[in-house]
């Protein structure tokens, strides 16, 4: 089945779903999607106000969308098999876990409410493809797809890709209870096809990268352990808090100091002796992990791969002994990875504790890369793994029916 076939079959079964329960569409219905993200390098840096390069993905969360004569939002999730039902401007959850499904979609439609946007009640019926709990962020997918549904029916000027980015992020902050940074939701927002986005999470400004290698051609290739992670309710929340002790011990001395963004090696180095040593590692992560992407940036726009390869490497051997985020599943796919013809480059990408690595691999290599990882993977863990190869898509927007 091509592409458009596919596309084709996603409506129907859309369209499909809201009319058993409402019988005709009205010519108001609408299909929106937004996608996920893999992030090539700067892990853990988004909310330490640091640089990141993540790029928009070909999986994606898609929404139908039919206004309410009330103010009701009632989500059906396709993936999940069930139905929500939240009445805007009352609290998020009704007995829910903290990370069910539902939250995102509520604690959305509350974050546009208290960014001063009139949303309407809603009928959603939600499909996605993005692997869940991946580190391929199909939290940020949902959250932006919901967003842009909503915001397509909002009768006051709609606010900005950035303010959207940002919104989604409350989300997921203040209603779900993960402590994430800007990067996912951004990248949602802001990809842009055969590109990565080199995010500077202070500025929340940002520069297109170039993917289109013409001397040295290579492949984005995603490796999923099947180890799923579990960001809200530990560990990630944890490393923020780590990074933050790390942050007040710094401006203790350096005054000027707001975040690790700020702080060189040696200025690190000065506080040694007065930091945790778990502290020091986590903050000398991130100072390096920072380094690393504006190497990384530069070497892509020069087609020096080979580089991009040396740096990803470091970051992940830095996010497993410094940031301790990584996991044996990563390490081990990583360690095959690394082993197969044509591979420039292998990581963990994401939270960690689980999820995917990211791969940089040469195209006439990438068949042997697939079948090699599978089964070296699958002998040394008794897990098939799912690999996928990427291209750098365009951010959210409205699904146009042909």
């Amino acid at each position: 089945m091509n592409d458009d076939s596919k596309a084709a079959a996603r409506i129907e079964q859309l369209r499909t779903r809201l009319k058993s329960r409402r019988g005709p569409l009205s010519s108001s219905a609408r299909i929106f999607r937004a996608p996920g993200r893999v992030n090539l390098i700067g892990e853990h840096t988004d909310y330490n106000d640091g640089f990141v390069m993540p790029l928009a993905i070909g999986f994606d969360t898609w929404v139908l969308a039919e206004p309410r004569e009330d103010d009701l939002v009632v989500a059906e999730s396709l993936d999940f098999d069930a139905i929500s039902i939240h009445r805007l401007g009352a609290d998020v959850g009704d007995g829910t876990s903290s990370g069910h499904w539902s939250r995102y979609v509520a604690g959305v439609a509350e974050s546009l409410r208290i960014a001063g946007h009139a949303v309407r009640g809603m009928d959603l019926v939600i499909h996605g493809n993005v692997p869940i709990g991946s580190g391929l962020s199909s939290s940020a997918a949902l959250e932006v797809a919901v967003a842009t549904a909503m915001i397509a029916y909002l009768d006051s000027s709609p606010p900005t890709d950035l303010d959207v980015a940002r919104i989604c992020q409350s989300a997921e902050n203040d209603f779900v209870g993960a402590r994430c940074g800007i990067m996912d939701q951004y990248a949602a927002v802001h990809g842009a096809a055969g590109h990565a986005i080199r995010l500077d999470c202070r500025s929340l400004q940002h520069e297109l990268v170039p993917l289109e290698f013409t001397q040295t051609p290579a492949r984005i290739v995603v490796c999923n352990t099947m180890v799923r992670h579990k960001l809200a309710g530990g560990e990630y929340n944890r490393r923020r808090d780590e990074c933050g002790v790390a942050v007040g011990v710094l401006a203790s001395r350096y005054p000027a100091v707001t975040a690790l963004r700020d702080v060189t090696s040696e200025m690190l180095g000065s506080v040694a002796e007065a930091m945790d040593p778990v502290i020091y590692k986590r903050a000398r992560h991130v100072i390096a992990e920072n380094a690393r992407v504006e190497l990384a940036s530069s070497a892509l726009r020069r087609g020096d791969l080979v580089t991009v390869g040396q740096l990803m490497r470091a970051s992940h051997d830095s996010l497993t002994q410094d940031y301790a985020v990584s996991c044996l599943e990563l390490d081990t796919m990583v360690d095959i990875a690394t082993r197969q013809k044509g591979v420039y480059g292998s990581r963990m990408t994401g939270g960690g504790f689980g999820g995917c690595t990211v791969n940089l691999v040469a195209p006439e290599c990438v068949d042997a890369f697939r079948q090699g990882v599978s089964v070296d993977y699958e002998r040394m863990t008794g897990v098939r793994p799912e690999i996928y190869v990427c291209d750098a898509v365009d951010g959210a927007g409205e699904v146009r029916e042909h």
